[in-house]
């Protein structure tokens, strides 16, 4: 035990159990990093050891003054509370799949008694049948596009059966629907065509291929050929799918084959979609590791972190895992029936997992070469714009700064933040304008900069002070940024960053520097300030469009400050009311329907101006 960590960290050592549970890494109270144990002592005490450690570990070891743990009652229950903590906290030093977008599914809504269909973000356990993930949009619009012209599913909201038959929109027109909602088709007829659309979704298209070949033939003998050219067409639209699909096996099932490559600190992961026995889709996640986890475990910490928001297939086949029952369980949970998890040794499946593994290879391979190239030239840029700034040392850490208003009012402030030539997002920050009237973009960033200095002073987690600051605009608002800094006794090196003609203005030069236009550090200089840019505008859009939103809310006749307050404690935000139907208005304590129904008019009728507006 090193004597360099504190007593308060000692005596929580001496007391860790023998037992499953997760841990928190802390610094000053914020949380580092989430961990799970199926030995919550021999896993905790081994950061704290005398054992060297790799350069990652110990950079998180050196930030931590204390640590808390979380008892689980086995390890599947440790498993699940890891991924919660890890969503919840998102901790600096965890694995993030840099692949974070929620990707759509096709959703049919089987817990209705006329299914539609939709598109969803999301997999919600509300009964309705997902399928999915397809990755882009062109992906998801061909399937529905191919769906929507042979399976007239209705696409809409309304509540069916209806209290009386209702009269149908030109989707039935254009034979996209068959109308349930009009009454034209039973529930039993409609749910064959349900089926059929389930069938299809799970790759099963040779049945539906035969009956439209089938209702071709038809067609052509009782001369209806334009019904049999559209026929003709869906069965090429088909076709089209399965062509794009590569058979891999006889054995139809579905299937997620899941390998990780590494190389040092550095891991991919690839996941190869396969359905109904043809390969859909193949992905690359990059994981940044903390350092010090066997294989098995940063596969297990990907798997349950990857089916956060998506449903496991019927088998997955994996290249390793901590706990193969543990894991398998908690995928059955996660997909509501039976999955199996396997770890092939050899055979078709373990030429799978080889295939993933090697897929993974080479997506690392591309991604460090890429990395290097950036570094590189980071470099160049770093060291040329230490000599044009005339800088006693090369920058690593540039901030940005950017202020913006409409005519004074919803002043607000953007900081960025580059290190080694990269965005640092998680450590930007927006500053509300507090002391300056008006439109004076001078005085802004002059208050701006004042603030940032001092937290930079701050005795409790002061913010690092950065190598160069960049302000946008000319030599005035240079100026007052530099009246921050002196009154506060730094020296900081400055510059100001004029759009028009991109001059440089410096503290001590009479004249502007102006870079050639090829220059890596003109256009290192300009990501920054661009970046500043759209931080700000996107921020200050979104102040306009609250403010826009209360205003409106405050109009609304009838809506009250009492029934602001129900509709703010019930919705949360602004946001949240305007996101609501009518329906959830109404349920509002207070709250009368046509209270509702004029509030969600008023929230929506200029939604196209505004948009216009912030064009």
């Amino acid at each position: 035990m090193s004597e360099r960590f504190s007593a308060a960290i000692q005596q929580k050592l001496a007391l860790l159990p023998d037992r499953p549970g997760c841990y928190l890494l802390k610094e000053q109270g914020e949380i580092l990093y989430v961990g799970k144990a199926v030995n919550l002592n021999n896993r905790v005490r081994s950061y704290f050891s005398a054992q060297p450690h790799s350069a990652k570990v110990q950079a998180l070891v050196d930030r931590v003054d204390d640590f808390d743990i979380i008892l689980a009652a086995t390890n599947l229950e440790a498993l699940v509370l890891e991924s919660n903590l890890i969503k919840l906290h998102r901790p600096y030093y965890n694995i993030k799949l840099m692949d974070d977008k929620h990707y759509p599914y096709i959703r049919i809504s089987l817990n209705e008694p006329f299914p539609r269909l939709s598109v969803a973000r999301r997999i919600e356990n509300d009964g309705a049948r997902y399928f999915g993930p397809y990755y882009g949009t062109a992906a998801i619009n061909q399937v529905t596009g191919v769906l929507r012209r042979i399976f007239p599913l209705r696409t809409c909201t309304l509540s069916l059966p209806a209290a009386k038959p209702l009269r149908p929109c030109i989707s039935y027109e254009m034979g996209q629907c068959q109308a349930p909602c009009a009454g034209y088709v039973s529930q039993d007829e409609y749910m064959k065509l349900v089926d059929e659309v389930i069938a299809f979704l799970r790759g099963r298209y040779k049945p539906i291929v035969a009956h439209l070949q089938e209702e071709m033939g038809k067609a052509a003998r009782e001369l209806q050929f334009e019904r049999a050219a559209e026929l003709r067409d869906s069965i090429k639209d088909v076709m089209g799918l399965m062509e794009q699909q590569n058979a891999l096996q006889t054995q139809q099932v579905d299937q997620d084959v899941i390998a990780v490559a590494q190389d040092g600190l550095d891991a991919m992961a690839q996941v190869l979609f396969i359905r109904g026995g043809k390969m859909l889709e193949t992905r690359a996640f990059a994981l940044p590791r903390e350092g010090n986890e066997p294989l098995d475990e940063v596969i297990d910490s990907f798997i349950t972190q990857f089916y956060e928001d998506r449903l496991p297939a019927r088998e997955v086949i994996s290249q390793a895992t901590q706990d193969l029952n543990t894991m398998e369980t908690w995928m059955r949970k996660k997909r509501g029936g039976a999955v199996d998890l396997i770890i092939p040794q050899r055979g078709d499946k373990r030429r799978l997992v080889d295939n993933a593994l090697q897929n993974a290879q080479d997506a690392l391979q591309k991604r460090n070469a890429k990395a290097q190239v950036v570094h590189e030239r980071t470099i160049i840029a770093s060291e040329e714009l230490a000599a044009a700034l005339q800088l006693k040392q090369v920058p690593v850490r540039i901030e940005g700064f950017d202020i913006s208003n409409t005519q004074g009012a919803q002043s607000v402030a953007s900081m960025v933040v580059f290190v080694n030539g990269q965005p640092s997002r998680k450590e930007y920050r927006h500053f509300r304008i507090k002391t300056v009237e008006g439109p004076n973009d001078f005085a802004s960033i002059n208050e701006v900069l004042t603030r940032r200095f001092k937290r930079a002073l701050a005795p409790d987690k002061p913010w690092p002070l950065p190598d160069l600051i960049l302000v946008d605009g000319g030599p005035q608002q240079l100026a007052f940024a530099l009246m921050a800094r002196d009154s506060l006794g730094l020296h900081v090196p400055m510059f100001g960053l004029a759009e028009r003609q991109e001059e440089i203005f410096l503290p001590s030069a009479d004249e502007p520097v102006i870079l050639n236009r090829h220059s890596p550090a003109l256009h290192l200089i300009q990501r920054v300030r661009d970046e500043a840019h759209r931080f700000g505008i996107t921020h200050h859009r979104k102040l306009r469009g609250k403010a826009s939103i209360r205003s409106r809310l405050e109009e609304v006749q009838g809506i009250g400050p009492a029934r602001r307050r129900a509709l703010l404690s019930a919705f949360r935000s602004i946001r949240g009311i305007q996101e609501a139907d009518v329906e959830a208005l109404s349920k509002v304590p207070g709250m009368s329907r046509p209270a509702a129904q004029a509030l969600y008019d008023a929230l929506h009728t200029n939604e196209q101006a505004d948009a216009r507006n912030d064009a």
